[in-house]
């Protein structure tokens, strides 16, 4: 079951205190706080996603071998800040347009 969360509406519109309620998908929003009865409404907030590798950091899959291999092109930014080309059958080049 998703954690949503809901922000209480104050008595002059504005926005109160948040919380989290377990709610089922199919449930409806909460159109009143559980415990106090006061007006609430749902709000959007970032997802949790577990990740599988959380704990490490994945270096196989970005490796200039394997973008090679799969059929990509990896530019480094230069200290000029154009992008140049490190492997792949891109162009050589890459920088902004004159003004």
């Amino acid at each position: 079951m998703p954690l949503y969360e809901y922000v209480i509406l104050n008595d002059d519109g504005s926005d109160g205190e948040t919380f989290e309620v377990l709610q089922r998908i199919s449930d409806p929003p909460l159109k009143k706080h559980p415990e106090t009865s006061q007006k609430v409404r749902r709000i959007m907030s970032a997802p949790s996603v577990k990740k599988q590798y959380s704990g490490g950091k994945i270096t196989g899959d970005t490796s200039n071998k394997n973008l090679e291999r799969l059929g990509f092109t990896k530019y480094q930014k230069s200290k000029t800040g154009t992008y140049e080309k490190i492997l792949g059958s891109g162009p050589d080049l890459i920088q902004r347009d004159a003004k």
